[in-house]
């Protein structure tokens, strides 16, 4: 016949202290004497006691729990901002609810829907692009909220300049010589609209500064999109001498088409993408480095240092982007042959 697992009410009985102690030696907080703490861990020993998260929480009003919102699990930047946020988090001895929103967003009050109050000590969301009606709705759950690839005010936010890191990327192709600089862009889930929208201005300014015309072309996100426009430029009288892809897996696309054209890379046309995915090297794609496990830890981060107190629920930290030249971008023909 089975018996109940030991509590920490047990633990606290065999070694003679209240309940709150405990709680303090399980997690390690200060303000516990040396002695004390052995004759604690002792008796959690003695007991084969594991440290229950619930039971915890009755006494410090915690649950050792943050919540992380995305869209999907599958694309590779969600994957690598979530390995981000989980490496902080197993270091600060927290657990990670994951919540996979999907279509979910596309209903009204689809926030209500998820189990997070009473269940969280923060919540961080993933590029979701929240309007200030689902970040009110959120707020209501009563723990600290940290959006990640957004800026809102009065609320914390870990993110990017898109613009910034988009006109670098077009700057970086005008200085090697290229005019005729097409940019492949996405539409798609709500997600992606902000950094999107940022992407093509920064592009486009950069353009604009140069006193050259943009040439964009707006495609579904993905490899497929990036094949599609690519092949449209091709079949242009004048197509572009170099190409800057919104995201890496567009840009992967576009490279496909290139190479199943028999058009070299970068010889015939420059290549560039915005993300450094970790198939970029492999294509020596040049990119844009926005590290997106860096952020990750930084929102995770960032949550723990709200929910201890020591980080203002309104902090906004922007995270830098860099450029990775590799081998798909050159000089232009034209400025190759007056060398």
């Amino acid at each position: 016949m089975s018996t109940r697992p030991p509590s920490m009410r047990d633990v606290a009985s065999r070694a003679g202290v209240s309940l709150s102690t405990v709680s303090r030696v399980m997690r390690g907080a200060p303000g516990v004497a040396p002695q004390v703490r052995e004759r604690v861990r002792s008796a959690a020993d003695e007991l084969s006691y594991v440290v229950s998260r619930n039971a915890s929480g009755l006494v410090t009003g915690r649950t050792g729990r943050v919540a992380v919102v995305v869209p999907h699990l599958k694309p590779w930047f969600f994957g690598s901002v979530l390995a981000g946020i989980s490496e902080v988090l197993r270091e600060a001895d927290l657990d990670m609810l994951v919540y996979q929103v999907g279509d979910l967003r596309s209903q009204p009050g689809w926030t209500r829907t998820l189990p997070l109050r009473r269940n969280c000590d923060a919540v961080v969301t993933v590029s979701m692009d929240l309007s200030e009606e689902e970040c009110h709705r959120l707020d209501d759950v009563g723990v600290p909220l940290v959006l990640t690839g957004q800026r809102v005010p009065g609320r914390a936010s870990v993110f990017i300049d898109d613009r910034a890191g988009a006109a670098g990327a077009t700057r970086h192709l005008l200085n090697l010589g290229h005019t005729r600089i097409a940019y492949i862009g996405s539409r798609g889930e709500s997600w992606y609209s902000r950094s999107s929208m940022q992407r093509l201005r920064g592009y486009q300014a950069a353009m604009d500064e140069a006193g050259l015309s943009p040439w964009s072309l707006i495609k579904p996100p993905g490899h497929e999109g990036g094949e599609h426009a690519m092949g449209e430029l091709l079949s242009d009288l004048d197509p572009p001498t170099a190409v800057l892809a919104e995201f890496d897996d567009i840009a992967m696309g576009a490279h496909r088409t290139l190479r199943r054209s028999g058009i070299s890379v970068p010889e015939a046309i420059s290549l560039m993408g915005f993300d450094n995915h970790e198939g970029a090297a492999i294509l020596d794609l040049t990119t844009v480095d926005q590290s997106p496990a860096d952020i990750g830890a930084t929102a995770g981060r960032l949550a723990v240092e709200i929910t201890d107190g020591t980080r203002p629920r309104d902090t906004h930290l922007e995270l830098p982007t860099q450029i990775i030249p590799r081998q798909s971008t050159s000089a232009p023909r034209s400025v190759r042959g007056l060398s």
